[in-house]
C-alpha cells in the first residue's frame, strides 16, 4: 500500500512538471513530423504507410529515449538528497523499500505513458488514412519500448543513488549514453575488427549493448532476414532466429533493468541518506 501511494505521488508530481510536458511533446511531434514529411507515402524495401512511420519512429526512439530517461531519472533520488527531503520523509512511517520501489514504479509510468500515447497517435493516423494496420508489429513495438524504458530506468536509478550530487549524476548519465551510442557501437567494434578479433566474439559483445540489441530487434520485426545489417545477420539468425532475437531482447532488457534497480536498492539501503 505504501509503495502504491509513493508511486502515485511521484506520478502526479512528475505529471505536472515542465520536463514531462517537454518529454511528451518530443515524441508526439516526432510522430507528426514523420507523417507530414511524406515518408509514409514512399516505399523503401517494401515498407510504406504506418509500417514505414513506425520504422522511422522506433529507430529515432532508440537514440533519443535513453538520454531522456537517464537525464530525468538520475535526478530522482539525488535531487531529494541535495534538498534534504530525506530527513523529512524519514519522519513518516514509510519503509525504504516502499519509498524506493514506489519511486521507480511511478517514474516508469511517467516515462512510458507518452510513448504509449505516441503509438496510439500513430495508430490513429493509420486508421484515418485507411491503410493496413500492422497490429502485431504495433503491439511488439509498444512492448519493446516499455522494456527499453525499464532498462534505462534501472540504470538511471542506480546512478542516482550512487552519486552525491545532481551534477555528478548528470555527467555520468551523459557518459553512459555516449558510451552506448558511440563508443561501443563504433569505436570499440572498429578497434576489435582491426585487432583481428573473431567475428562471433564481436557480435556477442554487441549483443550486450542494450541500444544495439534494441535496434536489432526493431529491424527483425520488419525484415525477417535482417538484410539491412549485412553479414551480422547470418550469425544472429543462425544463433537465435527471428523469434529468438525478439525474445532475447525482451528478456535481456528486463534483466538489465531489474539488475540495476536491485543494485540501486542495495546501495540505497546501506548509504547514509541524510
Amino acid at each position: 500500500m505504501q509503495l502504491l501511494t509513493i508511486a502515485k505521488l511521484d506520478f502526479l508530481e512528475s505529471f505536472r512538471s515542465r520536463w514531462f510536458i517537454g518529454y511528451s511533446s518530443v515524441f508526439f511531434l516526432m510522430v507528426i513530423v514523420i507523417f507530414l514529411s511524406g515518408v509514409t507515402e514512399s516505399r523503401v524495401m517494401g515498407f510504406s504507410g504506418l509500417t514505414r512511420l513506425l520504422l522511422i519512429f522506433i529507430q529515432a526512439c532508440n537514440i533519443v529515449l535513453p538520454i531522456f530517461i537517464l537525464v530525468t531519472t538520475v535526478r530522482t533520488i539525488a535531487k531529494e538528497r541535495d534538498s534534504n527531503v530525506f530527513e523529512y520523509l524519514l519522519s513518516f512511517p514509510v519503509s525504504l523499500a516502499s519509498y524506493y520501489w514506489g519511486k521507480a514504479l511511478g517514474r516508469l509510468l511517467v516515462i512510458w505513458l507518452p510513448l504509449l500515447l505516441s503509438m496510439l497517435l500513430a495508430l490513429g493516423i493509420g486508421l484515418v488514412r485507411g491503410g493496413e494496420i500492422p497490429w502485431k508489429i504495433l503491439m511488439l513495438y509498444t512492448t519493446l519500448l516499455a522494456f527499453s524504458s525499464f532498462t534505462f530506468l534501472g540504470i538511471g536509478f542506480f546512478i542516482s543513488v550512487s552519486t552525491k550530487s545532481q551534477e555528478l549524476a548528470l555527467g555520468i548519465a551523459l557518459f553512459v549514453w555516449l558510451s552506448l551510442i558511440a563508443f561501443i557501437d563504433i569505436a570499440l567494434i572498429g578497434f576489435l575488427i582491426q585487432q583481428m578479433v573473431p567475428d562471433n566474439l564481436i557480435f556477442s559483445l554487441a549483443l550486450l549493448n542494450p541500444v544495439q540489441t534494441f535496434r536489432i530487434a526493431a529491424i527483425a520485426l520488419f525484415d525477417p532476414v535482417l538484410s539491412v545489417i549485412g553479414p551480422t545477420a547470418y550469425f544472429l539468425l543462425e544463433t537465435f532466429g527471428q523469434a529468438g532475437i525478439i525474445a532475447y531482447t525482451l528478456l535481456y532488457l528486463f534483466f538489465i533493468g531489474l539488475l540495476f534497480l536491485s543494485l540501486g536498492y542495495f546501495v540505497f539501503r546501506r548509504r547514509d541518506l541524510i
